[in-house]
């Protein structure tokens, strides 16, 4: 028999077909089981987190079937109370399944402390930009005779001197002690 009468042969063609229904039938059980395994269709709503104590973000979670996962919260936000959630996602109103976790970031107590720059003998215009760029403020200058003019003599915090490598948190004030150019009277 050659190959060309098996292929068009009534006991292969049967065969064919009993595949084909096969497939159909075993594809149609898969996704039946996987519809009712998945919860399809099924969704939460993620609700606003935003602003809200750890306490509070969990029972909410917990009542909408969720679960909290806590991730690292590195930069403090004046706008919200400390320990409050600043961010979160999934966003809010996504639709999710039971039992998703939902990672949200919370406020520190504070700004993270810096180390100071060591400023002695700097002058103002590079002294400036140094503090700025690690987020400190320059606070109120004072001047004192010294004969280099707008050189930084002594770095001050809420009245105590402070020398470079002390840590402080950032955005905080720090007050310059500057020469005004004049010749010290002795």
């Amino acid at each position: 028999m050659s190959i060309i009468k098996f292929l068009v042969s009534r006991a292969f063609l049967k065969q064919i077909v009993l595949a084909v229904v096969a497939l159909v039938v075993l594809s149609f059980l898969m996704l039946s089981w996987l519809k009712s395994s998945t919860n399809h269709g099924d969704f939460e709503t993620v609700p606003d987190l935003k602003g809200k104590s750890i306490s509070v973000a969990e029972i909410e979670l917990k009542e909408n079937n969720l679960v909290m996962q806590i991730q690292d919260s590195a930069n403090f936000n004046p706008d919200y109370p400390k320990f409050s959630v600043i961010e979160q996602d999934p966003p809010v109103g996504a639709k999710v399944k039971e039992n998703r976790k939902i990672y949200i970031t919370l406020n520190p107590s504070g700004y993270r402390k810096v180390r100071v720059p060591n400023l002695l003998e700097s002058t103002l215009r590079q002294a400036k930009p140094t503090l700025e760029a690690l987020e400190f403020k320059v606070g109120k200058l004072t001047y004192v005779d010294n004969i280099g003019k707008d050189i930084v003599l002594k770095m001050q915090h809420k009245g105590q001197t402070i020398q470079a490598g002390d840590m402080l948190p950032k955005t905080e004030k720090i007050d310059l002690v500057l020469g005004n150019g004049n010749r010290p009277s002795n």
